[in-house]
């Protein structure tokens, strides 16, 4: 099978254009041997399928990340290379051109963004390019389809291979000037609307109150859309299924499998949030709960990407991230976090090494409260007034910070810098947000939802068996001595680990003062993620990297609760 491949600079649409020749079936895997993502996908050119890959945005062919080394070695199997270029910036994207020219493979130009560049005032002379190239030149609008059929009649011919030219980095950018001032012409067109909101929206005295008043829009959005799915989709679904599943609890009656099957009856019947076993909960919490957040969050995101403000926000938080660890994507696994610690958690590999994926994860689980952990603190400590639920929201957000700090000093590995090229805001098309959207809630579930199922099951089996119950008598000195809570507060804190949401039961009847609730909410929030995110953060970080996420937590919690405990309760 044929196999093309897709090359270009970030931010150039490239993506775009896969979805276009692809469609939506697409497969997105890490690449072998690295946490870098890649998408590929086929399609059928008349009786002929050909193999369709994106590779990783790139600058040059010396690689500088993990990306740019992923998209070499996947230049290497190509049969047709397709470079996409941004045509509203003709300059910058040659120099990939030049470095593919001197590769001796079949090779297609496309001028992507060309209606973008016709409203800049850019004219580029599609015939002139093609002769000084020596290759094909496509114009094309992927987000319209323009030019992508013109571009896939090629892929049936013979391309043609361009003639070997190895040019000098100095040599390069002399011709790169000669190409751009033959074929290309700039006229004089004034400011408008979109680049005075592009100005505002990037510096850092007007960018950040935006940044904070986007991302609370969009938490909003995200808490009323999502409950709203949950009230009216998901949760009549589960009601029914529930007569199947109370039918098969009949059936297989009192005993261990029933525990791990069904769990716990709550009151003589299923309660799906509590219940704990794998048909019920394990089924519960990652199609009824997360799913509606998680797909709410991903069409916020595409909308983010496509319209261009998602770079704009990186560059506006990277001085910030950097003294944790990472760079200004680290912005993103946040983002999604506050929604879901899960998504949060498989976001973090937008980031390239090692050590800063497991800082982003190990900040989520502790200090990043997704939707459950939210409800929790309001529910838990809203009736004692909003100046408690800002102490624990600011309390997080200090833990965030110190330990960011703490990790980056004592991990070893790179925190490489990004240079990002900020794109000029588009308006996003429908079809490629819900095309994007559901190519990522299908990698979710595939690689997510098998994780959070195992979690409910070994934590099911943790309580069947009777270990966490152990485990809390264990605990018990621990939580009456250093943090100053009821020795009944350690089932609520275990209980927090299947579910945050659940421990609000637990504690409201436990009659605590107010510093005593404080105490107990920061620390169950932040000791221990969710089950599934505790099961993802295997998938991502490894089990030596999970322990070692885990010992960071429980270190946190119990140091954080007990020094609060003696600053709001005392000795």
């Amino acid at each position: 099978m044929k196999k093309i491949v897709l090359m270009g600079n970030p931010n150039v649409g490239k993506s775009v254009v896969f979805s276009r020749l692809t469609g939506t079936h697409v497969i997105t895997s890490n690449f072998p041997g690295t946490t870098v993502d890649y998408s590929q996908g086929a399609t059928c050119l008349g009786r002929e399928r050909v193999f369709i890959i994106d590779a990783p945005g790139t600058y040059s062919l010396d690689p500088t990340n993990p990306a740019e080394e992923v998209s070499l070695r996947i230049l290497n199997e190509a049969d047709i290379v397709v470079n996409v270029l941004d045509a509203t910036n003709l300059e910058r994207n040659l120099i990939l051109t030049l470095e593919l020219l001197s590769r001796n493979v079949p090779l297609l130009v496309v001028l992507n963004l060309w209606d973008e560049a016709a409203h800049t005032g850019i004219e580029i002379d599609v015939s002139r390019l093609q002769e000084l190239l020596g290759v094909p030149v496509i114009p094309t609008v992927a987000v319209t389809g323009e030019g992508i059929a013109e571009l896939a009649s090629y892929f049936s011919q013979d391309v043609p291979v361009p003639e070997q030219k190895n040019y000098s980095d100095e040599e390069k950018w002399v011709m790169i000037g000669q190409i751009t001032r033959e074929v290309q012409t700039i006229t004089h067109r004034h400011h408008t609307l979109r680049d005075l909101i592009s100005d505002i929206t990037i510096k850092p005295i007007t960018g950040i109150p935006v940044a904070i008043l986007v991302i609370l829009v969009s938490l909003w959005a995200v808490i009323f859309i999502g409950e709203a799915c949950i009230t009216y989709i998901t949760d009549p679904l589960f009601e029914l299924y529930l007569p199947i599943i109370t039918q098969l609890s009949e059936f297989i009656g009192p005993g261990f499998i029933h525990q791990i099957l069904i769990g716990e009856l709550v009151d003589g019947g299923i309660d799906f949030e509590q219940s704990m076993g794998i048909l019920t909960t394990g089924l519960y919490v990652p199609f009824g709960i997360v799913l509606p957040y998680v797909i709410v969050f991903y069409i916020l995101a595409a909308l983010l990407e496509d319209s261009g403000y998602l770079p704009r926000l990186a560059t506006l938080t990277d001085t910030f991230f950097h003294r944790l660890g990472m760079h200004g994507y680290g912005i993103v696994p946040v983002f999604l976090g506050l929604g879901c610690n899960v998504p949060g958690i498989l976001a973090t590999r937008v980031l390239e090494t090692r050590k800063q994926r497991f800082i982003a994860a190990t900040l989520i689980a502790i200090s990043i409260p997704c939707m459950a952990k939210t409800a929790m603190i309001f529910g838990t400590i809203g009736q004692f007034g909003f100046l408690y639920i800002l102490l624990v929201i600011a309390v997080l957000a200090v833990v965030y910070i110190t330990i960011g700090m703490i990790l980056s000093r004592f991990i070893h590995g790179e925190c490489p810098e990004i240079f990002l090229e900020i794109p000029p805001y588009r308006t996003p098309r429908l079809n490629m947000v819900l095309k994007k959207t559901w190519m990522r809630i299908v990698a979710f579930i595939a690689e997510a939802v098998p994780y959070l199922f195992l979690g409910v099951l070994l934590v099911n089996i943790l309580y069947a068996t009777g270990f966490l119950a152990w485990l809390g008598t264990v605990l018990a000195p621990l939580i009456v001595g250093w943090l100053g809570l009821p020795k009944e507060a350690s089932g609520a804190l275990l209980t927090g680990f299947l579910r945050k949401d659940l421990a609000i039961g637990m504690l409201l009847p436990l009659d605590m003062t107010a510093q005593q609730m404080v105490v107990a909410v920061t620390t169950l929030t932040m000791y221990f993620p969710c089950a599934g995110a505790f099961a993802v953060l295997y998938r991502e970080l490894g089990f030596s990297g999970m322990i070692k996420s885990v010992i960071v937590m429980a270190t946190t919690a119990f140091f954080v609760g007990g020094i609060m405990r003696f600053i709001l309760i005392g000795i």
